[in-house]
């Protein structure tokens, strides 16, 4: 356990947040995500995991990894098959937890599901997470950390 650092993040998460620059990709997904076949295609080459709701992992994740403010895809779900424009709650409580990271309302763009699996192809890495619900899936693009933050 350390101080400051939610105990989610395991060693390999923090890890590969740890390396990854502005503008590489993450990946929240759920138990029915091919995450290992899709993590091994990415930049890390293997799944990470945190067997936690996605709506806690991103809490976690957002709570050391800023998100992008020069595009405006840095967050992103899987949209629902038929319903583009439907939005279950696993990705409401995940918006939550998007909007209290960055202290203001920073809304989710839409990808249709095989455009999501072509963009976690290209990520730095995948965490898979321990979520049942479907569409919880989730992009995370980095962004950049100033040099007079904490």
């Amino acid at each position: 356990m350390l101080k400051g650092i939610n105990p989610l993040l395991n060693a390999d998460v923090l890890q590969a947040l740890r390396a990854m620059g502005h503008g590489d990709d993450l990946i929240i997904a759920d138990t029915n995500f091919p995450s290992d076949s899709v993590a091994k295609q990415t930049v890390l080459g293997k799944l990470l995991r945190i067997d936690a709701p996605a709506a806690e992992v991103a809490k976690a994740v957002l709570s050391l990894y800023p998100l992008d403010s020069f595009v405006n895809d840095a967050a992103a779900r899987m949209e629902i098959v038929g319903k583009p424009n439907e939005i279950p709650p696993v990705q409401k409580e995940v918006q939550k937890e998007i909007d209290a990271a960055e202290g203001k309302g920073w809304p989710m763009i839409s990808i249709e599901r095989y455009a999501f699996y072509e963009r976690a192809k290209k990520a730095y890495c995948v965490i898979q997470t321990g979520e049942r619900r479907f569409y919880g899936c989730f992009a995370f693009r980095k962004g950049v950390i100033p040099p007079d933050a904490e």
